[in-house]
């Protein structure tokens, strides 16, 4: 800790070691969030999908499910396409 700052004191970083979320530009923490939340939600709607197909084959028991999901799968899409803007806009 810096007598001077109140802070602690920065260690030298060593040529292989990632560097830490908070030392980049909040322009670049923005892109990288908004596309870590388009994969997640583009993960969310594929895992929809899947399991509706394997209800629609008989591999998974269907109780109402493969509509709900499909549903599920284009309210995440529609909603990621309108909601995030293009990444790189922030």
């Amino acid at each position: 800790m810096s007598s001077f700052t109140g802070h602690r004191a920065e260690r030298p970083r060593p040529s292989g070691e990632p560097c830490g979320w908070h030392s980049l530009p909040e322009a670049l923490q923005l892109v990288l969030a908004q596309e870590s939340m388009r994969r997640a939600a583009a993960t969310l709607a594929d895992q929809a999908e899947l399991l509706a197909e394997e209800m629609d084959v008989g591999t998974l028991v269907d109780h109402g499910g493969p509509d709900a999901l499909r549903l599920f799968a284009t309210i995440i899409r529609s909603t990621n396409a309108n909601g995030l803007g293009p990444v790189g806009r922030a």
